[in-house]
């Protein structure tokens, strides 16, 4: 069958109202293929999915949504991926409520490389922002794409890392691939398409719904080996991506924080109840079995001394203690991090940070 017309047979079957994921793989283990399916009788539909929904997938009217998802698909770069297609995520596809097709705007095989997801707080800290950029540049640098759900905050700051790690990334939205939101976000969403692929199970013209992100954080930790929370309120869809991620038998990561930041307490929580605190990409790596990263500006036992002697004349700013220490973000932020858990650095409003002691 040319790609053309079952696509436009999947695009049919998403147009009948009220025909959730559920019911749609339900219809795909009684029949032995979408052609098969949408050539069945109304009859036979009927028994399965009602008398009105029936009619309306044997309804041979123009439908404005078909007709949308095809104009859609001729760019080069669209695609529709069903369940049933060798293309579709194998490890998606064993995830119980998985969407019965995905539309990708990029390049399909990003989609079977190994990914790792990076989430968090759409508030976050400037510091948040700065962890979460530099844990996704090492771990992309090190062979895992970054996942994540082009939100502000964390999200944004992680498909960035990931980008300048390897130049890939996946963003999973909430939206239909037509629209990018926030809009804000427009240059980085092309960028990701570029390079890597955007992901939605939504159709195209489909708006932001508050009830849509909640769906699409079950695709983003289906998709991945992992999930690395950075910045969570005890309240947040990052705890949500971080509890499916465990249902669904993913590795649950967690950066800690201060005790003063409210930020810091989902990831607290999640740390108390299992998940594997990370001060490192090494520590993720490790987790997954992947090789580890080497660094020869790794610093020596004296750099702690060091780094705290910096902090004596008063507050810095990460940057300035990147320049005069001469660390990777990445160290600097672990050594900082873990200073702070110990007592000895507080962090400060504006990305400043103070010793105690």
């Amino acid at each position: 069958m040319p790609v053309n017309a079952e696509s436009e047979l999947w695009l049919r079957l998403e147009a009948v109202p009220g025909l959730g994921p559920e019911a749609v793989l339900r219809l795909l283990d009684a029949f032995d293929s979408v052609a098969t399916l949408c050539a069945a009788s109304q009859t036979t539909l009927a028994a399965l999915i009602g008398v009105t929904r029936a009619a309306a997938l044997c309804s041979t009217e123009a439908d404005a949504a078909v007709r949308s998802g095809l104009d859609w698909l001729a760019a080069e770069d669209a695609h529709l991926v069903p369940i049933t297609d060798p293309a579709y995520p194998k490890a998606l596809q064993s995830v119980p409520g998985s969407p019965p097709w995905l539309y990708v705007k990029g390049n399909l095989a990003t989609l079977s490389r190994p990914l790792l997801a990076i989430v968090g707080s759409r508030n976050a800290s400037v510091q948040g922002q700065r962890d979460a950029e530099a844990f996704a540049e090492n771990l992309a640098a090190s062979g895992l794409t970054i996942v994540s759900g082009l939100a502000n905050g964390i999200d944004t700051a992680a498909h960035r890392g990931g980008l300048a790690g390897n130049g890939s990334g996946i963003a999973v939205v909430g939206t239909g691939l037509d629209r990018v939101y926030p809009a804000r976000n427009r240059a980085l969403a092309h960028e990701i398409a570029h390079g890597g692929a955007l992901v939605s199970e939504f159709p195209i013209g489909t708006p932001p719904r508050p009830g849509h992100f909640p769906r699409r954080n079950r695709i983003i930790s289906g998709l991945s080996l992992g999930v690395l929370v950075i910045e969570a309120a005890l309240e947040s869809g990052s705890l949500i991506t971080a509890r499916l991620a465990g249902e669904q038998g993913r590795e649950v990561f967690a950066l800690p924080g201060s005790i003063h930041h409210p930020l810091a307490r989902g990831c607290h929580r999640l740390i108390r109840d299992g998940a594997k605190l990370v001060e490192s990409a090494n520590d993720i790596l490790e987790e997954l079995h992947l090789p580890l990263t080497t660094n020869e500006d790794l610093p020596d036992p004296a750099t702690t001394s060091n780094l705290l002697a910096l902090l004596d004349n008063g507050p810095l700013s990460l940057d300035q203690l990147q320049e005069r220490s001469r660390l990777t973000v990445d160290n600097l932020s672990a050594m900082l991090l873990t200073h702070e858990l110990e007592g000895r650095v507080a962090s400060l409003p504006g990305g400043m940070f103070q010793r105690l002691y």
